[in-house]
């Protein structure tokens, strides 16, 4: 089952038992788009049965996960999605798709930025910046970071502590308020951009007074291929940040992020509910992975004997 190219970082949802039927909207609003698994839990476990534990699905280059979790975290646009667009007539599919029963907080129109651009956050929450590209990119969708609140200003040296963790990794674009921005400090990113194991992300600071920030509602889950790699992200995002249950963290900045041996990835594409079922009981009970005991509690081993 194990897949080489699997995508490094992929942005994890944690839906408000709405999971089965996002996927379904974002799979019929983009046109490249497929399902790699859907599990739910089993009707032996102590979790209702039509919620879903695991999904992974791919809308155009971008490969997403996601669960059921219920309600402790709302999406929020500290974390969006940029769709890179390559003629006004998909900036206008888009923005009538995903603004439909969502909420506009960037009407479609004409910036300085780009001749046509909007930013919506869909009926599930989830917010999308539609911009006209200049030319087409590598990169059709991809996670831009807002830093706001106690996290303004920091979008810079975010950039820099993520491309030092991850290999294949620079700072691409670092673009400034400068003078006369207010409330932006001239220093403050307007935006900037980065790769992360070839993946593109975006980066920027905002002064105004938002009521959101960073939060567990939308993480970055990272593939691990042993227990070092697992160590080494673990202690690299948690010496100024934070330790968390079942794998996740908060970095410096308060961004979430899950820790996970790749191993897991398998399991779920292999979905097989039993060996899973074993695998999380023994998941829920740690902090850092350990990807050994993980692997035996899905093989039915006892380590110890």
């Amino acid at each position: 089952m194990k897949n080489s190219s699997i995508q490094k970082i992929i942005p994890f949802l944690w839906f408000n038992n709405q999971a089965e039927d996002a996927v379904l909207f974002y799979r019929d609003v983009f046109p490249n788009s497929s399902t790699l698994f859907l599990n739910k839990w089993s009707e032996d476990s102590s979790f209702p049965s039509d919620k879903v534990h695991s999904v992974a699905f791919k809308l155009e280059d971008l490969l997403f996960c996601g669960f059921d979790a219920g309600p402790a975290f709302q999406f929020n646009p500290a974390i969006s999605f940029f769709i890179n667009c390559e003629t006004e007539q998909e900036v206008e599919y888009y923005w009538n798709r995903l603004s439909e029963s969502g909420e506009v907080l960037m009407p479609l129109d004409s910036y300085p930025f780009s001749a046509q651009y909007a930013w919506v956050a869909d009926k599930f929450g989830i917010s999308w910046q539609i911009i006209l590209g200049e030319e087409a990119q590598q990169h059709k969708i991809f996670p831009s970071l807002l830093f706001v609140g106690d996290q303004v200003g920091k979008a810079r040296q975010a950039m820099e502590l993520y491309t030092s963790l991850f290999d294949n990794s620079e700072v691409r674009t670092i673009f400034p308020y400068g003078p006369g921005a207010a409330p932006n400090e001239p220093d403050h990113l307007a935006f900037g951009d980065f790769t992360l194991e070839g993946q593109l992300f975006v980066a920027m600071d905002s002064g105004l007074d938002h009521d959101f920030t960073f939060s567990e509602a939308i993480s970055l889950y990272v593939n691990c291929e042993d227990q070092e790699e697992i160590d080494g992200y673990w202690d690299g995002f948690t010496k100024d940040g934070s330790e968390s249950m079942c794998g996740w963290l908060k970095d410096p900045f308060g961004v979430s992020w899950q820790i996970v041996p790749r191993f897991l990835w398998d399991a779920f594409v292999a979905g097989d509910p039993i060996p899973i079922f074993r695998m999380m009981d023994a998941l829920l009970e740690m902090r850092k992975l350990d990807a050994g005991i993980l692997k035996a509690a899905y093989e039915g081993k006892n380590l110890e004997s």
